[in-house]
């Protein structure tokens, strides 16, 4: 199958464009599980009733496995807010009603954030057995109710098309504290424009009541986990400062 040229390259896949359809080509070097890992959590979120693409199809193209799902035409609003900043506040504010209509639903039969969590951060080399032990006792004493989060939810995770936004990219959705969430979109903001991450957890705790201080216990707990990531853009001196700056030993 002669896909062309990939519209888009993310960490783990290229996505394509065919035949009016999406699909997502996996790297080759990743666990045989990770499509349907993948294409599992977006069902999920699509059975809630969310503007999710759905998913067609599991399989292998050319040998590497890839998802296939309906194509929601649109751009992203980050790429439409890089065009109209006078409009940032109305876009952020758009963009947290629809992360709100997330946090509202009761997962039934999803991963469990912490369990996800304390995955990633006993997979970190860079954190000693001290700092790992620290961040999983922290998570651990925070109670909450359990609540779908998306876990990786920023503006250019979301498709606007004639007045609707579509969600895009499940891999790292779990049930789990909203306010986690919360704080791995400011983090993952504040990574670009600090400006842009304080109007956006300033709006999330107007429009919702949470404290920021309630927001801001995950913060340590989020950036250790965030060092199990391999991107290229993020600043693992960064994530550690914040990491000591609460659980310093």
């Amino acid at each position: 199958m002669n896909l062309g040229s990939p519209i888009a390259i993310g960490n783990t896949a290229k996505i394509y464009l065919h035949n009016e359809m999406i699909i997502k080509v996996f790297r080759d070097d990743l666990p045989l599980t990770e499509a349907q890992y993948e294409a599992d959590k977006q069902k999920i979120a699509y059975s809630y009733g969310l503007q999710v693409p759905k998913v067609l199809d599991v399989t292998l193209i050319a040998g590497r496995q890839a998802i296939i799902m309906e194509y929601v035409p649109g751009k992203t609003i980050g790429d439409i807010l890089s065009q109209n900043k006078d409009q940032t506040a109305y876009y952020m504010n758009l963009s947290i009603d629809v992360q709100q209509k997330i946090h509202q639903i009761i997962p039934d039969s999803l991963e469990p954030m912490r369990e996800k969590i304390r995955r990633q951060i006993e997979s970190v080399n860079c954190l000693d057995a001290r700092h790992k032990t620290c961040l999983i006792q922290k998570m651990e004493s925070i109670t909450f109710e359990t609540k779908l989060c998306h876990g990786d939810f920023h503006l250019f995770n979301l498709l606007l098309s004639n007045e609707k936004v579509t969600i895009i990219d499940w891999v790292d959705s779990s049930a789990g504290d909203i306010r986690a969430d919360v704080y791995r979109t400011y983090l993952l903001y504040s990574q670009f424009s600090k400006a842009l991450a304080d109007l956006y957890v300033h709006v999330y705790c107007e429009k919702s009541g949470i404290a920021k201080d309630d927001i801001f216990q995950w913060a340590p707990i989020i950036s250790g986990a965030r060092l199990s990531e391999t991107v290229s853009s993020e600043n693992t001196k960064r994530l550690l400062g914040i990491i000591n700056h609460y659980c310093s030993l």
